[in-house]
């Protein structure tokens, strides 16, 4: 019996002994790489062929305001700078023109056809005249607001909400209208998916009111009454799309119906066509410093491509080389 047990035990060992030598001849058959085949490289995805390039920097300035979040421009293409307690008004080139403290830290602003300012802040909206006086003033209708866009269109003004992921529409006086954009299968509206809060509105070349659903990579238009009209969408770490977890993260709209768009992740700013293809860069992802996120932008009369860039503290502004 102590016998029989001995002979298992040996065979045991030699059975172990022959599979070890056999994984140890499989694994040591390949090459050992050098490097991480899997691993995964930006650099396919951030070099930009130049001759897609089609937008020069032509200025930049650095407002005196902490924590800027939010650009736009007049009729006059006086370019409006809101933070942390003030907005900067300049001339298109960068001469200060006023300075209004409004004792509010802005996330978004909008300026009226009239020089009204539509500042949002967290969780409700200020009306400044470009003199400086504070108009009016509403809170938004909601628990858990992040106001991050403001968009007019004639009496209406639409105010995207990333907390409740909803976009209300109100008149020029506070008054609630309704929402846009809540799920409605049955009207074939999927609902906003946003994992962080990036979502930005604007006024379309038909009055159409677009809205980024940066969680789908989607741009949606609704009239004023919530209706869905089209929607465009492209995923792609590629140049023609957008990729990571909420991309783009801001947007203006060109006088033809095209998309300014900025990226955060890979950072970069390009022209989509009303159709949403690809058309051209207008900075490369080289341009900005790595990390950089909430790159606001705002187009003037001459179609210059106006730059917040808060990582540097800077306006930067862009011009069309085809202009």
């Amino acid at each position: 019996m102590e016998k029989n047990k001995i002979i298992i035990g040996i065979a045991i060992l030699v059975i172990l002994a022959v599979v070890g030598f056999m994984a140890a001849d499989f694994f040591m058959g390949f090459d050992k790489p050098e490097k991480n085949v899997y691993e995964f490289n930006l650099d396919d995805f951030t070099s930009v062929d130049s001759s897609l390039v089609n937008y020069t920097e032509v200025q930049d300035f650095k407002p005196d305001v902490e924590k800027m979040k939010a650009v736009d421009v007049d009729q006059d293409d006086n370019i409006y700078v809101a933070g942390k307690d003030k907005i900067l008004i300049y001339d298109k080139d960068a001469n200060l023109l006023k300075q209004i403290n409004t004792g509010a830290e802005a996330l978004s602003m909008k300026v009226s056809d009239s020089k009204e300012i539509y500042l949002g802040t967290r969780d409700h909206i200020e009306i400044w005249n470009s003199e400086g006086d504070k108009k009016d003033s509403w809170e938004v209708r909601n628990d858990k607001v992040v106001i991050t866009s403001i968009a007019l269109a004639d009496s209406s003004v639409f105010v995207a909400d990333a907390g409740n992921k909803i976009v209300y529409h109100y008149d020029l006086y506070g008054n609630f209208i309704n929402e846009i954009g809540r799920k409605d299968s049955i009207k074939g509206i999927q609902g906003f998916v946003l994992p962080s809060p990036y979502f930005d509105v604007a006024i379309g070349r038909d009055n159409e009111l677009w809205v980024v659903n940066s969680g789908r990579h989607q741009f949606e238009a609704y009239d004023k009454y919530g209706n869905l009209k089209s929607s465009w969408k492209k995923t792609s770490m590629n140049l023609d799309g957008f990729s990571g977890c909420c991309n783009p993260s801001n947007m203006a709209i060109l006088p033809n119906g095209s998309f300014v768009t900025t990226e955060k992740g890979i950072v970069r700013i390009k022209v989509h066509k009303p159709s949403g293809e690809f058309e051209s860069v207008v900075a490369t992802p080289g341009q900005f410093d790595k990390g950089t996120r909430g790159l606001d932008i705002a187009i003037d009369s001459e179609n210059r491509v106006i730059v917040l860039d808060p990582m540097r503290g800077l306006i930067r502004i862009f011009q069309n080389d085809n202009k």
